[in-house]
């Protein structure tokens, strides 16, 4: 354990075999709050706690033996997430975790959500992903510039999600006037100044867009997947938006430099956890 930033790092929590480590795990792991009622028994709790580095590393965290974690580079993101949820579980006032990817092109950068968790986020669940992806924003010191896309371009469709997205709008204008927000509106839309100032002229959101919340799970996939190849793209990500503490899930295509980039994340938000 080293410190960094004022940030403790635990690497290889595969080895930790301290009996007193053990031990400590094992009560938490015997807690029926985390395991009790969630079809887990106590025998297999502790084959977890012996043999799963994600469920040690989250109870570290949600401990406060650590303050961040990052797993993922083995396994399924869903394995690793069942593991998050159920032990940090989401911050007060959060429904759901979001997954929120950073894009950075030669033309710039552009954070994307949900890429990773919800496949069909409602309304509510859509607002929390504004507000929290915002939040995330502002911490690599850019003001966030927000649109929430749909195939329907201010109402030119009344289609479900169309719907969906307008009403998240209008929720997210009225609880969070401060945000620079708006939609339902296409991709050029979101990315042309121009094209939007033809189609509506008193947008709230000025200049290009820098997040996209997307309707569904295909849509913010599909997109950054697409934008990262094409663009020749740097990714970061996925950033875990909603957690109770901080927790992030990578992909085991991540690379050495992907794996840098969410550990200096991680630490800004702990620092910025730590701070509240």
């Amino acid at each position: 354990m080293t410190n960094c930033l004022n940030c403790r790092f635990v690497t290889g929590v595969r080895s930790i075999q301290k009996p007193s480590t053990v031990t400590l795990l094992l009560a938490k792991g015997a807690d029926p709050n985390l395991t009790g009622r969630s079809g887990i028994t106590p025998e297999a709790a502790r084959t977890l706690l012996r043999t799963n580095a994600t469920v040690i590393a989250a109870l570290m965290v949600h401990r406060c033996e650590a303050e961040a974690m990052i797993c993922g580079v083995e396994g399924r993101f869903l394995s690793h997430l069942r593991h998050v949820r159920a032990i940090i579980g989401v911050a007060p006032g959060v429904r759901e975790v979001a997954a929120l990817t950073l894009v950075i092109t030669a033309k710039g950068h552009i954070f994307l959500a949900d890429t990773h968790v919800t496949p069909e986020p409602n309304v509510d669940e859509i607002v929390d992903m504004a507000v929290l992806a915002a939040a995330h924003v502002r911490r690599f010191g850019i003001e966030p510039k927000i649109a929430l896309l749909s195939h329907s371009n201010f109402g030119s469709y009344d289609t479900e999600t169309a719907r969906k997205m307008r009403r998240a709008t209008e929720i997210l204008n009225d609880r969070h006037s401060d945000l620079e927000v708006d939609g339902e509106m296409q991709g050029d839309a979101a990315l042309s100044p121009l094209f939007r100032e033809r189609v509506l002229p008193n947008a709230r959101l000025k200049g290009e867009a820098n997040v996209l919340i997307m309707p569904n799970l295909d849509a913010a996939n599909i997109a950054y997947q697409m934008i990262m190849v094409l663009a020749d793209g740097l990714t970061v990500g996925p950033i875990l938006i909603g957690a109770a503490r901080p927790a992030h899930i990578l992909t085991p295509s991540v690379t050495a430099r992907g794996v840098v980039n969410m550990t200096a994340v991680a630490v800004v938000e702990a620092q910025a956890c730590a701070g509240r």
